[in-house]
């Protein structure tokens, strides 16, 4: 399934291929694909990077959606995926993926590069409620590149409900 400047292994060229091209400086690596040395690295390649992992039933979120939207300079490690199927999912999806079962309703999900992804304020809220100080850093890149807006983020907390660390992420927001 080779997507316009993403190249995946084995669809045509094998690792050691792709991998031999890097070092002739024709390739680079980007998320789980490889792109032009010379092409712009642009949310939609990010994203369609990750669309063999994804699929159609999973959406990225957490630092994963931070690195789509542009915060982040490099993808995480193993990738936070929520699902976007109505049906859940009873198995283990991939050893990279950092799964979370709760479905994500449709006006938290854009879809970017042909692939589902949290949109930049649901991003922002996920990543303040966190417990982990690598969520927060996160949370502020996302707010230097001025993706999304504190103001943006305590709305949608406030339009939410009840939301498991809500209150954290309300103080969060405001010291940021």
């Amino acid at each position: 399934m080779r997507r316009l400047h993403l190249y995946f292994a084995d669809d045509p060229l094998s690792s050691a291929e792709l991998t031999a091209a890097c070092l002739d400086g024709h390739l680079v690596a980007l998320g789980e694909a490889y792109i032009p040395a010379d092409a712009v690295e642009t949310a939609a390649l990010r994203a369609g990077s990750l669309s063999l992992l994804l699929g159609k039933t999973l959406a990225a979120a957490g630092r994963t959606a931070a690195w789509v939207h542009g915060a982040l300079i490099d993808p995480p490690a193993r990738h936070r995926v929520q699902r976007v199927s109505v049906r859940r999912l009873h198995h283990v999806v991939n050893r990279q993926l950092e799964y979370h079962d709760t479905r994500l309703p449709e006006h938290d999900v854009m879809v970017i590069g042909g692939v589902c992804v949290t949109t930049p304020v649901r991003t922002l809220v996920d990543l303040a409620r966190s417990a982990r100080e690598i969520d927060h850093l996160a949370a502020r890149a996302l707010l230097r590149a001025r993706v999304v807006r504190t103001q943006e983020g305590a709305a949608w907390l406030e339009a939410a409900g009840i939301v498991p660390g809500k209150r954290r992420a309300h103080e969060r927001l405001r010291s940021w």
